[in-house]
């Protein structure tokens, strides 16, 4: 299994980032707290809102990017709530941060709790008091890490995507490698780059055919080192996850080990993390990129532990990298076709076209899928303004168009939220009246407080076109059956919860929906010896649950994170009771 590594620098092309400050009474002691940045920032400082204002309408029609704005809580000339609604309308995509002076931190502090809870800025920070306050510089690290991830181009790339044309095998690539946490860049075939890329490529390892015509698009090339910089012409987003993580069939075929999880959503995850850390042998398979759904959130703000937020992808990748250092192995790319039950005494099987593994033990974590639409017209351009999910990189194509989200979950919310800092408007359309029933509050009230977001309640999506890309779609009205149609730039679905259920064996119970069943909900006759299953054990021995996939689950990251961290010591329990025969 070959482990990413950092890439090449991407090119002097790419702008510089600026950091604004804006102070009129502690102009030196900031700007000096921030001189750390200013070898990868320009540091500039302004002693007014109206100055600010003037610097970024400048700074934004020249196309720099600004990546933080960092405001003192009292400005002379301007409320600061009214300033920070101004500074988003002209950079959306820039993060926000208050600065309080430690004399007025309990009052202001206070006054600024509920305009932070509706998202009119990132997160207020207490003045540094002296020399090497980590604690701030940490927060800021933070904002920057987040900006750097989500809106700015990569400054290195570890992946090349060489492609002559927007295809939704490219974007699908993209977005892989978004999810992956993974630098990429895309290259035209004429770049310097693109010529490099197919100069290497090997056109006898496609499939033996002739390639006198040259090269399929798009490539992908690894940028590993100079010496070894493989390029591939991929069929699908999973032969990418295979250069760079391998296949299931790495695993010894002879060897069991103690733990196979499929799914690598959040409670595949803590599985892995916890049973690696105390000694079991694990295996984690991913049908897509690691952090399953969950993954996909631009922003989760109520995970414990992360009073700034932390984004799915960095959640997912620091819980991978934590169970890789315990000793944990990830395949990604892989989709488990079917599960073997092992009987007497024999190890249980999972099945997959890229090998099997044999476990004492196996976690269900597969998690759910969204619910499709079911429009054909609409189904045809999926990956041509048409997504499942909340795709990170088709986020940023959506700069100054107006955009549809459908769904009423947190992930519609927190792509809804993502989605605004580049498009022009966006719509989020629910079959219920409104978000009440199904959103966290704290993501209702960003909505409501948000300027390019709206809700269109007791509507659904019943038609659209375009062509080559999505360019309509048609609403109804629920209450009247009026038909609209409204001209729209992308249509990103968040519609519902489906297990992913089709590879799991009827040795496993299920219930009406097809969520495994655990516990106490396993019906009587599968019980052992009279007694029920363990609360996360299902109907087949040695196979367990945890998170969306299992019926009765919350749904939630925090509760699946706890529910595959829970399955660990009943692992522990049953890999010694097969040990003692």
């Amino acid at each position: 299994m070959t482990e990413p590594m950092p890439g090449t620098a991407a090119g002097p092309e790419t702008p510089t980032p600026t950091i604004l400050l804006v102070t009129g009474n502690h102009a030196d002691a900031l700007s000096d707290e921030f001189g750390r940045y200013r070898r990868d920032y320009h540091v500039r400082c302004v002693s007014s809102a109206i100055e600010a204002i003037t610097t970024l309408g400048q700074l934004s029609s020249q196309g720099e990017p600004i990546a933080l704005i960092v405001a003192e809580s009292e400005l002379s000339d301007m409320p600061i709530l009214e300033a920070l609604g101004t500074f988003r309308s002209i950079v959306p995509t820039a993060r926000r941060v208050v600065v309080i002076h430690w004399d007025r931190f309990a009052t202001t502090s206070e006054a600024l709790r509920i305009p932070l809870r509706k998202g009119k800025f990132d997160t207020f920070l207490l003045m540094p008091r002296g020399a090497r306050d980590e604690e701030f510089h940490y927060a800021i690290t933070e904002m920057l890490s987040d900006w750097g991830a989500t809106i700015a181009a990569p400054v290195v790339e570890s992946i090349r995507i060489i492609a002559d044309t927007e295809s939704p095998l490219t974007l699908e690539i993209r977005d892989l490698l978004d999810r992956m946490g993974m630098p990429h860049r895309t290259h035209t075939p004429d770049s310097p780059a693109g010529r490099e890329a197919q100069a290497a490529f090997d056109h006898s390892a496609i499939d033996g055919t002739d390639t006198t015509d040259g090269p399929r698009f798009p490539l992908v090339q690894s940028m590993v080192s100079k010496s070894h910089r493989t390029v591939i012409a991929p069929d699908s987003a999973r032969d990418v996850s295979v250069m760079m993580y391998g296949r299931p069939s790495d695993v010894a075929e002879d060897s069991v080990v103690d733990l196979a999880i499929a799914g690598a959503g959040p409670a595949g995850l803590a599985a892995a993390v916890y049973a690696a850390s105390e000694g079991l042998s694990t295996v984690v398979i991913e049908s897509s990129a690691i952090g399953g759904q969950a993954g996909t959130s631009s922003m989760i703000r109520n995970y414990l532990g992360f009073p700034r937020g932390i984004s799915g992808m960095r959640l997912a990748q620091r819980a991978r990298t934590q169970a890789v250092r315990f000793g944990a192995r990830f395949y990604s790319g892989w989709a488990v076709e079917r599960l073997e039950v092992g009987v007497e005494n024999r190890p249980h099987c999972l099945i997959t076209d890229g090998g099997d593994v044999r476990a004492h033990a196996v976690l269900i974590a597969s998690g759910v899928a969204y619910r499709r639409l079911g429009v054909e017209s609409l189904e045809a351009l999926v990956g041509l303004g048409v997504f499942y999910g909340a795709a990170m990189s088709a986020a940023r194509e959506m700069e100054g168009r107006d955009v549809i989200v459908v769904g009423g979950g947190n992930s519609a919310g927190q792509a809804a939220i993502h989605l605004a800092r580049f498009a022009r408007s966006v719509t989020i359309v629910v079959r219920r009246a409104d978000l009440t029933s199904t959103m966290s509050q704290y993501l209702i009230g960003e909505i409501a407080y948000h300027p390019r977001i709206s809700v269109c309640g007791g509507c659904e999506v019943v038609d659209g076109g375009g062509s080559p890309t999505l360019d309509r779609i048609t609403l109804r009205h629920r209450s009247t059956g009026t038909l609209e149609e409204r001209a729209v730039g992308g249509l990103f679905l968040l519609i519902g919860a489906e297990p992913h259920c089709e590879w799991i064996p009827d040795d496993i119970a299920r219930d009406a929906r097809g969520f495994v069943l655990t516990g106490r909900d396993v019906p009587k006759d599968r019980w052992g010896d009279g007694l029920p299953p363990a609360n996360l054990a299902t109907s087949a021995p040695g196979v367990f649950a945890a998170g969306d996939i299992r019926s009765g689950s919350m749904k939630r990251v925090a509760s699946a994170s706890g529910e595959g961290a829970g399955v660990v010591p009943l692992v522990h329990q049953w890999v010694e009771a097969r040990a003692l025969g």
